[in-house]
């Protein structure tokens, strides 16, 4: 049996031989989206940003001594107009594409936009969330009508809507993976901005707290594809910005008796996790095996 050094870990190959990959399991997380603002006299608070979609599955095969191009979605920006919350960029691995989360709404009466998962729709008036990408994410929530916004649909659920009492909603749930070795939240949605609630909404696995009133929404972590929090609203003339969605991230991961990758670029985190061998990139690369 031979012994490689990888990252500060051995990796053993069976009977002597780093035998070739042939098939791979993926994390592809894409980009947050950034939540909506709140601007003007007597404005509701704004929604928050859906998280970018999420596909993850095993037995993705690949082929020897192809440059499989990786690209990690970048977050969208917060809203600090009457524009929506930028849409997330997507992530890409081989054939697999993952969409960017759609932008929460701002000012009054906006619908969040369509993504990966949905954002969440502005308050003071009923305003709907935005569609989510089937298989990728879920809807975001409703503002409901009473003057909050809804939160920023997640990979595990839809964001949930503003409720009666100023109480903005919360970001839909994001989804648990071990891939990395560990088990992480990636892709929860941002949460919804308040009105004259002190109280900020929460984002989940990730996702920005929507602001409470004429806060700032919160923007979402790096790498997990979260949503960003939509700014809180308030009686006067106050604005409140939305926070940015959060980058994406792409794993790959196979046993590790398996050859390592011949080549990479874009500097990605390479160790072995137990029985795998993983591959953790943050920015766009290539990988080769």
């Amino acid at each position: 049996m031979s012994l490689e050094r990888v990252g500060g870990y051995l990796s053993a190959g069976l009977n002597g031989i780093n035998y070739p990959v042939t098939a791979v399991e993926y994390l592809v997380v894409a980009g947050g989206a950034g939540g909506g603002s709140a601007i003007g006299t007597n404005f509701g608070g704004a929604g928050g940003g859906g998280a970018g979609g999420l596909l993850t599955a095993t037995g993705l095969s690949v082929a020897i001594g192809t440059a499989y191009t990786i690209t990690v979605g970048a977050g969208g920006a917060g809203s600090s107009s009457s524009s929506n919350g930028a849409t997330g960029s997507n992530s890409v691995f081989s054939s697999i594409t993952s969409s960017g989360g759609g932008g929460g709404g701002s000012t009054l009466f906006a619908v969040g936009n369509a993504g990966g998962s949905g954002g969440g729709g502005s308050g003071q008036g009923t305003s709907a969330g935005g569609a989510g990408t089937s298989g990728q994410g879920f809807a975001g929530g409703t503002s409901n009508g009473v003057g909050v916004g809804g939160g920023g649909g997640g990979s595990g659920s839809v964001g949930i809507a503003g409720t009666s009492g100023g109480v903005a909603g919360g970001g839909g749930t994001g989804t648990a993976s071990s891939i990395s070795g560990s088990q992480l939240q990636y892709a929860g949605g941002g949460g919804g901005g308040a009105y004259t609630s002190t109280t900020e909404s929460l984002g989940v696995a990730g996702g920005g707290n929507g602001g409470a009133s004429t806060v700032f929404g919160k923007s979402g972590l790096a790498n997990t594809g979260s949503g960003g929090g939509g700014g809180g609203g308030n009686s006067g003339a106050t604005s409140a910005n939305g926070g940015a969605g959060g980058s994406g991230i792409v794993i790959i991961r196979y046993p590790s008796y398996l050859a390592p990758a011949t080549s990479t670029t874009g500097g990605p985190e390479m160790y072995i996790a137990g029985f795998w061998r993983v591959y953790k990139f943050v920015a766009s690369g290539t990988i080769t095996f």
